[in-house]
């Protein structure tokens, strides 16, 4: 846990409030319950104060964004509409200009820090795969116009981009300060346990908010309707199979890691070690998080098959 979590869940609060995200007193409350500093704290106890502020407050972009655009009725076309001022904060404008948006003024807001903490390759990282995100966002929503429940093998491609995983993994160098170089980070081996770390982390949140989600349209979007829909299997059964996906995941991470230490990089080895924090923090998070936990007590649906195989 990092030190700093305290301070910084209030200060990341006081942030989201000030950006004009938050609607109502009710919003607000419910994110102060949420706790998400703690997300930070568990996913990054290495962080300096600086920088711990720096990736909380983009962990709690990333959820108030979801709850907007991801986790309501919005159609496809409406989030298309609004991804114009968003890429232009990530590409063009520069911190004090002029945006309508909330979302995009705290976007270039968090873009500055990361252009203060970090450098030139690990912004362009950032935002390269920022926007992977928010266009895969009209694609997750398009299923939820149509009432889709995508094929397993499309799904696991966008999930890793509708996840967001990689725009909090691009942030774990900024963070240890140690920058990986533009080679390392292109690295095959690098790029493995990246893709097996944010299958395992997407395919835990899958079944820690399957509650949240269940009955609601984006429940098409979550990798147990998907094994129901196309694989046939009860409930209980996708989640077993999910338990099985992810500990071959970790078992390719165990894999890699020889070809990683091969490198001798500082930095790689910093770098591993985010990816594993990241997975057990989630989940540590995620299991006492009220976003998650209150809404599963109240439907009556429980998470069981994460706690089994997380």
């Amino acid at each position: 846990m990092n030190p700093h979590v305290e301070r910084v869940d209030t200060e990341t609060l006081d942030w989201l409030i000030q950006s004009g995200i938050p609607q109502d007193a009710e919003t607000v409350e419910r994110y102060r319950k949420a706790k998400y500093g703690w997300l930070g704290a568990r996913t990054y106890p290495y962080a300096e104060y600086h920088t711990l502020r720096l990736v909380t407050d983009w962990c709690v972009w990333l959820f108030a964004f979801d709850d907007a655009f991801c986790e309501s009725d919005r159609r496809a076309a409406e989030i298309a509409r609004a991804l114009p001022q968003l890429i232009a904060a990530l590409d063009d404008l520069e911190f004090g200009q002029k945006v309508d948006d909330v979302f995009a003024m705290s976007l270039l807001d968090i873009k500055g820090r990361i252009a203060a903490y970090g450098d030139g390759d690990q912004l362009d990282r950032w935002r390269a795969v920022t926007k992977d995100y928010l266009f895969a966002q009209v694609w997750e929503a398009a299923n939820r116009d149509d009432e889709v429940v995508p094929p397993l093998d499309d799904y696991i491609f966008m999930r890793r981009r509708t996840g967001a995983m990689l725009t909090v993994f691009a942030l774990i160098d900024v963070a240890t300060g140690l920058p990986l170089t533009p080679a390392e980070w292109r690295h095959p081996a690098v790029r493995a346990v990246t893709e097996s770390a944010n299958d395992v982390v997407v395919w835990d949140n899958d079944l820690i908010s399957y509650a949240k989600e269940s009955g609601e349209g984006n429940s098409r979007n979550n990798l147990v309707s998907v094994l129901v829909r196309h694989r046939g299997h009860s409930r209980q059964e996708a989640m077993d199979r999910i338990g099985e996906m992810r500990n071959r995941a970790i078992g390719d991470m165990v894999e890699i890691r020889p070809a990683l230490e091969a490198l001798g990089s500082e930095a790689v080895a910093a770098y591993l070690r985010g990816l594993e924090f990241w997975i057990s923090g989630s989940v540590d998070y995620s299991l006492t998080s009220s976003r998650y936990w209150d809404v599963g007590r109240r439907s009556g649906v429980h998470p069981g098959g994460a706690g089994r195989h997380a």
